[in-house]
């Protein structure tokens, strides 16, 4: 296991998504003399990360890998698809899906098909952040299972980043460990004991609409273009 930072473990809510955006960035001093991205996973997590990167001076970006669910689980990753539509699995949990071929290449293609609208109506207004050879930090809003999360690390790490750190407000300890294995570090603000659902964490839990992100995009790419 590599390194996990817990903050707390207290079950106190957040007022909302920009109250836990505010706190993670006061935990990473040191990071704005990086060559930093941040990279936040659609929709909530770009929230949030719009805020760290701001904090950081750094470049911002949105994650659009997706999770490849299991048959019975969809919540259980049995892999991972990137933006440009490379996949990879987890080998051990694939071994154990009875008919796996047929289930992966259906389960491919849907994933496959959000990712293009996605890529369609994203990438229009800010081109992808090459990340090699950056520190990246990964967002989201909490996480429960983990396995967007831990889809997202997986894609990452295919573009060989120098260090990729999973930044979270809350989500389960033993998610948060698990998600270890997979990133050089986590920090993660609370872990409470008791944990059902993300939104109970948050006093605001407001869904957030595709206007929302794409207007964070536009801020995004004009701020890169008056640099």
């Amino acid at each position: 296991m590599k390194k996990v930072r817990i903050l707390s473990y207290s079950d106190e809510p957040f007022q909302n998504r920009q109250e836990a955006a505010g706190l993670l960035a006061d935990e990473l001093t040191g990071f704005q003399a990086e060559k930093t991205v941040v990279l936040g996973i659609p929709r909530g997590g770009l929230v949030i990360a719009q805020i760290i990167a701001s904090h950081l001076s750094a470049d911002l970006d949105i994650v659009l890998s997706r999770k490849l669910g299991a048959p019975s689980n969809p919540e259980l990753a049995v892999g991972a698809i990137t933006e440009d539509g490379h996949v990879f699995f987890n080998e051990t949990i694939v071994a154990h899906l009875e008919n796996r071929r047929e289930y992966i290449e259906q389960e491919k293609a849907r994933q496959l098909e959000v990712i293009k609208r996605r890529v369609a109506l994203y990438r229009a207004i800010l081109p992808k952040v090459p990340l090699k050879d950056r520190v990246v930090i990964v967002t989201d809003d909490g996480v429960a299972t983990g396995a967007t999360m831990q889809a997202a690390l997986w894609a990452i790490g295919q573009e060989k980043p120098k260090r990729l750190i999973a930044l979270l407000p809350v989500g389960p300890a033993d998610t948060i460990k698990k998600l270890s294995e997979d990133a050089d570090e986590v920090i993660c603000l609370k872990c409470p004991e008791f944990f059902a659902a993300i939104g109970q964490f948050y006093n605001d839990f407001t869904q957030v609409e595709d206007d929302q992100v794409l207007e964070i995009l536009k801020k995004e790419a004009k701020r890169k273009g008056s640099r």
